[in-house]
């Protein structure tokens, strides 16, 4: 049985740029050691090994596609890297994005393993990926995919620069109801990079983590102890009014809190997927 996992190949792909078949049979030789994997890929001259192994890929792009799907509708977002903001930029980088966005979408892939496997005429995404980095003489890197299915799926894409292709890309699944403010609701989250949907998704042990640094900052202030619990909730519900998107200020009007201007249309937001470049 071989002696790597999923996380190997990852790993070794995006230390070389080698395609993923390449990958698995240099970690089969070298019993999933990954430096001497890397040393039978460069002896096996494959095209860019060896300059691109340990380059970091942080430029890029992010784009979406939203398509009806059986029970609503389907988006998809991609992120995908570059070494420098020249070739981000550049048309066949750009081709080579929707090209890659396109096979995702039809292979239904919903993370990156899938994404990478998925079928681009003939071959994979990541040897298409591959070869492309040749031409283009830069590490080229599929490095996230989302997958948002809902009634309704609202997308958008930012840029940061008016020079560079869109660097933040979000997707929202909405209700019917709620399918008219999830565009606004997708602006929103592009500018204030909430981590979780509701309170209830914040993880067990990060919100004592809060609870614990609140206190300790309460009782550093020479709060008197009585107040502390009253004090200590309080600031753990302006952490989640930053963290969380339903009890986040509204972009459009503060004086609401996204979860609010979602209610009042009857809906809900079922779920959202946002990337920023290199982030």
């Amino acid at each position: 049985m071989a002696n790597y996992g999923i996380a190997d190949i990852k790993a070794l792909r995006e230390r070389t740029g080698a395609g993923m078949a390449d990958v698995k049979k240099a970690l089969d030789e070298a019993d999933g050691n990954q430096d001497e994997a890397i040393d039978i890929l460069r002896k096996k001259g494959l095209k860019g090994v060896a300059k691109r192994a340990d380059r970091s890929a942080s430029e890029g792009l992010a784009i979406t596609h939203v398509a009806d799907g059986a029970a609503g509708q389907v988006g998809t977002l991609v992120e995908i890297n570059s070494e420098t903001d020249f070739v981000a930029k550049n048309e066949k980088f750009i081709s080579l994005a929707n090209t890659v966005l396109e096979a995702v979408v039809a292979a239904g892939a919903a993370d990156l393993e899938s994404g990478l496997a998925a079928d681009a005429g003939g071959q994979t995404v990541g040897d298409l990926i591959d070869a492309e980095a040749g031409i283009l003489g830069e590490k080229i890197q599929l490095r996230r995919v989302a997958r948002i299915e809902a009634p309704v799926v609202a997308s958008y894409e930012h840029k940061t620069s008016q020079d560079l292709p869109p660097q933040i890309g979000v997707l929202v699944g909405a209700t019917a109801e709620a399918g008219d403010v999830a565009r606004d609701v997708a602006m929103h989250i592009a500018v204030y990079d909430p981590e979780y949907l509701v309170r209830d998704e914040v993880p067990a042990d990060v919100v004592e983590h809060e609870r614990t640094v609140a206190r300790e900052i309460a009782v550093g202030e020479g709060k008197p102890e009585q107040a502390l619990p009253k004090i200590v909730e309080g600031r753990l519900n302006g952490f989640f009014k930053e963290r969380v998107l339903l009890e986040q200020a509204f972009a459009k009007d503060a004086k609401q809190s996204v979860g609010k201007v979602v209610e009042a249309t009857g809906g809900e937001v079922t779920g959202f997927a946002r990337f920023r470049v290199g982030a």
